[in-house]
């Protein structure tokens, strides 16, 4: 027995007419009769006869419908609270700094704004803390730049973004082009996050097949002193263009990397679908939908979605 069986049979009762009845639910006559005729042979009884001038209920059917009346109602009214109900719960996101300054903010307001009963847990680490994490089931999402086949991650692919070296203006030896190749970079003093953080993996990656020698002055894994260290003189840094959000107030020149496939990828991760909470999954479509919008719009500075590739 169909939801839609009942539909069509208390409509038929109502309007004393199949042809009523299917004009109204807008189906063809013979689809609604083929419909109650399958219901009454299901219940092993006539429900309808029909006469010169429409339907009119067996006694049977008087019975039957109101029954399905009472059940129509309780499904609609249980559709109504499905759609009216809030989701609440519990979900924990990692960010790493760079993508926290740009990223995290929206996040807060779109998930106040679409789950305000969901309790979100923030934390901003670097990324390989944040996969350890993520392994020690301390995390439910969070956005990685490397995907660890061996993990049982569920993975979506999110953002591709570019890469700058970024200076205070002024600074010696900056290159004045807008756009440099990563070996012109060789004697320029750098501040970069230590081997932990997934930037400093992929520049590594970088340097090894062209050779290059990197000028890595200084070790900084706190992105807040990395970029107050840049403000100051004191070095250059090669940074996603997320780095600047916070640093409007600074006088900082930026030219971007225009080494083919040097890059940074921004992964979704998460734990399985099996093992993530309902307001887990919200969380990570609102995560998709947020940093999808900011690329869009121009708010993640040298982001595009990597279906945009």
């Amino acid at each position: 027995m169909e939801i839609r069986q009942l539909r069509y049979f208390v409509c038929a009762v109502e309007q004393g007419s199949m042809g009523k009845a299917a004009r109204k639910l807008g189906v063809v006559t013979s689809a609604l009769s083929q419909q109650i005729s399958r219901l009454e042979s299901e219940l092993s009884t006539r429900l309808l006869q029909r006469t010169a001038t429409g339907i009119i209920p067996t006694d049977a059917g008087i019975a039957f419908f109101r029954q399905a009346q009472l059940a129509l109602r309780n499904i609609d009214e249980a559709a109504r609270s499905a759609k009216q109900a809030r989701l609440s719960g519990h979900v924990s996101v990692g960010l790493a700094p760079t993508t926290a300054a740009v990223f995290g903010l929206p996040l807060i307001l779109a998930m106040r704004e679409r789950y305000p009963d969901v309790r979100l847990h923030l934390v901003e680490s670097l990324s390989g803390h944040l996969g350890a994490m993520l392994n020690a089931r301390q995390l439910d999402l969070a956005v990685l730049f490397n995907d660890d086949a061996g993990r049982k991650w569920s993975v979506l692919p999110l953002l591709e973004e570019c890469l700058y070296v970024i200076a205070a203006r002024g600074f010696k030896g900056f290159p004045r082009r807008k756009t440099v190749r990563l070996a012109s970079l060789a004697g320029l003093p750098l501040a970069m996050p230590t081997h932990m953080h997934g930037l400093r993996s992929v520049l590594a990656s970088a340097v090894r097949r062209q050779a290059v020698r990197l000028d890595v002055a200084m070790e900084i894994d706190s992105l807040a002193m990395l970029m107050d260290a840049v403000a100051a003189g004191l070095v250059a840094t090669i940074q996603p263009g997320a780095a600047v959000t916070r640093m409007a107030a600074h006088d900082l020149v930026m030219a971007q990397i225009s080494d083919p496939g040097l890059v940074r990828r921004n992964l979704l991760v998460s734990l399985s679908d099996d093992e993530l909470s309902p307001a887990g999954l919200a969380a990570r479509v609102v995560m998709r939908d947020v940093a999808l919008a900011l690329a869009g719009g121009g708010q993640w500075v040298g982001a595009h979605s990597l279906h945009d590739s």
